[in-house]
């Protein structure tokens, strides 16, 4: 039970987050900032957190998730609130760095708790599952967002999300207590973080997370902009958005048969090099129905991405380092999110948006020939697997 309550928790969250996303986009749109602002207001996402993400992983190895994951909820919630009652461009960066420095204490302890629910496939199926909670947040954030700012406006818009991680507050607050406990590092404190990166398998985990995040960035960060070069409105974004998450939604439900059939790695370098092939064609659609079909495979290519590669990261992970594990993958990550916006906006601004999305292509590519390549050795080695206190 605590697991599947773990799981409704995020999806709270990451409705608000996923939405903020969206809106902060096209309400910097309505304030007449320029494509570079809007390209620093998404990079404060990341910003902050690429430089705490390890941080949080340590702090949830030593505390035990519950105070991070609430630290994390009262900064979203706090800097949704922001735009509402102080409306214009600053805030927008407020909220932005907020959200952007501290929601990642509830993601990666989150993501460290999950682990701690079981072992083997059981571990996998979990994060099937809980991934499948944060891609159904991505179908229902943007879309929600889209009909809320056409209907009630932008500010009413963030009151709106604000409201929404009051559930998971609450829960951390008074009912938290019964959360499983997570191993803990038998030599706490007498570790290095190059230790974890000299780990060559381990490494290349955190590499394919780093990857992998470039295709969904690359996406989220580009249609909104694209979307209102065309004239599409709001709901319309939204929709397109979905499409790409009920994509993600359909390969999530599946990727455990997928990994009982082979492995993690194989699964993972098949799904990389569907999205890839995805980033070759998006330059070529030109029609709203294009649009959402290159949406809806490029989602199913990402789908299995994100949550494989936890699996990976916390399999391959040494005993009681987990969290931290999990906080350096983030780090990977949250350096991607932060670089996505800056250079392929210069890039798609210089040579076209297809120039960017053929990079990203060149990315995903090389991601699937590293993962290929850990699919075979995994072949021919003992598969990894860490026992939990």
């Amino acid at each position: 039970m605590g697991f599947y309550v773990i799981v409704a928790l995020t999806v709270l969250n990451h409705i608000a987050y996923k939405g903020s996303k969206m809106l902060i986009s096209l309400y910097a749109i309505e304030l007449a900032a320029s494509p570079l602002t809007i390209g620093i207001l998404y990079s404060l996402y990341s910003f902050f957190s690429l430089f705490l993400a390890l941080y949080a992983g340590r702090i949830s190895d030593r505390l035990g998730p519950r105070p991070p994951m609430l630290m994390g909820s009262l900064a979203l919630s706090g800097g949704l609130i922001l735009p509402f009652v102080w409306p214009g461009l600053p805030a927008l960066f407020v909220s932005a760095t907020l959200i952007g420095t501290l929601y990642i204490f509830y993601m990666v302890s989150a993501q460290h708790l999950i682990g701690a629910f079981g072992a083997g496939h059981d571990r996998t199926r979990n994060y099937a599952t809980f991934s499948l909670g944060v891609a159904l947040t991505a179908l229902i954030g943007p879309t929600m967002t889209g009909f809320l700012i056409d209907s009630i406006g932008y500010q009413s818009t963030y009151l709106v999300l604000a409201l929404l991680p009051v559930g998971p507050i609450v829960f951390l607050l008074f009912f938290a207590r019964r959360l499983p406990r997570v191993a803990e590092d038998p030599k706490r404190g007498g570790h290095r973080t190059m230790d974890l990166i000299r780990n060559p398998p381990l490494r290349r985990a955190f590499i394919a997370a780093g990857i992998i995040e470039t295709g969904g960035e690359l996406f989220n960060f580009y249609m909104p902009i694209y979307g209102r070069s065309i004239d599409l409105s709001a709901s319309l974004i939204g929709i397109i958005i979905g499409t790409y998450a009920v994509a993600v939604l359909m390969t999530r439900l599946v990727m455990s048969a997928l990994v009982k059939r082979s492995s993690e790695e194989s699964v993972l370098y098949r799904s990389l090099a569907v999205a890839a092939f995805a980033c070759l064609l998006f330059p070529f659609v030109t029609s709203v129905y294009m649009l959402a079909g290159i949406s809806f495979v490029l989602g199913i290519g990402l789908g299995c991405c994100g949550p494989l590669s936890m699996v990976i990261t916390y399999n391959r992970a040494p005993e009681g380092r987990s969290g931290e594990a999990m906080g350096l993958r983030q780090s990977f990550n949250k350096f991607t999110e932060v670089l996505v916006p800056l250079i392929f906006g210069t890039i798609g601004g210089a040579f076209g948006i297809g120039a960017a999305f053929w990079m990203d292509a060149v990315l995903l590519g090389a991601g699937a020939l590293v993962m290929k390549a850990d699919a075979a050795k995994s072949r021919t080695a003992e598969p990894i697997t860490r026992k939990l206190d």
